[in-house]
């Protein structure tokens, strides 16, 4: 089929735009049946299967306006990828929906898809199949199979004596969320670090093979991140600040807004950094960076021992 460069959805039809788009989706060899049928069909050889959903909204999850087509298909790819990561697995299989107003172009959904079949190619993953709709505003919603050959890593292992620790880069969205929220564009470093961001995916497998007794993706914000650790395994976990190096771009953001820069580390998501505990600091893999410990107590997560009163991370409601 051949769309003009200015055709809009309503232009070219449902079945016009999934063809479209399943050409832009490569299979994996572990792919028996892809888009086309009425589901996908699968195989997996060992280990366990882990599932995991998510939705992004435009206006509450991205801008238009402050992120191309093909970011967004990055950021939904890496939040889904990252919490099959966050399980000590490997994501082998993806669908997407995907619901859009009929005057979108055409070329904003094929440019989403691009970036979503890249960040998904990264992990050598295939998406297997979706859906279309129509709806006010553009949603994306996804579903992501894995697979893990050691045990998954839950949220409910972690144990009195147990180190945390941190795998991948951690406050850089935050900071380039901050930035565009005030309509500037720079340091542009953090700002592509909002629209593209760049999860540990080798770090999740690496992690349960060392022993990892719990773990996390942190998408919404390293302190509500390790208090679900915390109540997930009845434990109380302190932060150390002084554990983290903050880079300059943080730095130059926080002094321009008149903030703490560890705000941005403490309180934001999105880089979908690795969150962990290990049984101690010899278990702890090259790699990460031990930021905490874990004791006995009520289910808590203090900061340099102590009740933290700043943003600790995204609330969805």
């Amino acid at each position: 089929m051949s769309l003009a460069p200015d055709a809009t959805l309503a232009d070219a039809g449902e079945f016009g735009l999934i063809s479209e788009l399943t050409a832009l989706f490569p299979q994996g060899e572990h792919v028996l049946v892809g888009p086309g049928d009425d589901a996908a069909v699968l195989r997996i050889r060992t280990g366990h299967v882990v599932v995991s959903s998510d939705l992004m909204v435009e206006g509450r999850h991205f801008r238009r306006d402050w992120v191309q087509a093909a970011d967004v298909g990055h950021r939904a790819g890496a939040q889904n990828l990252s919490d099959i990561n966050a399980m000590g697995g490997t994501a082998t299989s993806l669908t997407v929906g995907l619901a859009a107003p009929p005057d979108l172009p055409v070329r904003w959904a094929l440019d989403f898809a691009r970036g979503f079949a890249e960040e998904c190619a990264l992990v050598g993953a295939s998406v297997v199949g979706g859906d279309l709709t129509t709806a006010d505003q553009v949603v994306v919603a996804v579903t992501v199979l894995g697979a893990c050959t050691e045990a998954p890593v839950l949220r409910s292992g972690a144990r009195p004596g147990d180190v945390l620790a941190l795998a991948g880069r951690q406050g850089w969205a935050a900071g380039g969320l901050a930035v565009l929220g005030r309509g500037f564009r720079s340091p542009r470093a953090l700002v592509e670090a909002y629209r593209r961001p760049e999860p540990p995916y080798a770090e999740g497998r690496v992690a349960a093979e060392a022993g990892a007794t719990s773990m996390i993706d942190i998408s919404d914000g390293l302190l509500s991140e390790a208090g679900h650790l915390a109540r997930a395994s009845g434990v109380a976990i302190d932060v150390r600040t002084g554990a983290f190096e903050l880079a300059e771009p943080l730095h130059a953001v926080a002094a321009a807004l008149n903030v703490d820069p560890l705000q941005f580390v403490l309180g934001g998501g999105d880089d979908h950094a690795l969150l962990a505990t290990f049984p101690d600091d010899a278990s702890v893999p090259a790699g990460w960076q031990v930021v905490g410990s874990v004791a006995a107590g009520e289910p808590a997560v203090t900061v340099d021992g102590a009740p933290y009163d700043g943003p600790t991370g995204w609330s969805h409601f």
